[in-house]
């Protein structure tokens, strides 16, 4: 596996949608800044770290488990 995560399309495009997201959430009202907003953008940060993740571990299988 000895690529990087960052040259995978999939952890590419994740990164393109939290841009997209975060620039999305920035017009959302103050007051879900801790709510909607926030829950928001934890989702999309998380699909780009599990990928990172996924790919820092040894096997295939546990790579096949993060990108589950």
């Amino acid at each position: 596996m000895g690529r990087s995560y960052r040259d995978l399309v999939a952890w590419q495009r994740a990164m393109d949608l939290v841009t997209e997201i975060y620039r999305a959430t920035a017009s959302f009202p103050s007051d879900e800044l801790f709510g909607l907003t926030s829950l928001v953008r934890r989702a999309a940060v998380s699909v780009p770290s599990n990928i990172a993740e996924g790919q820092a571990r040894l096997s295939q299988k546990e790579f096949h488990y993060f990108l589950g």
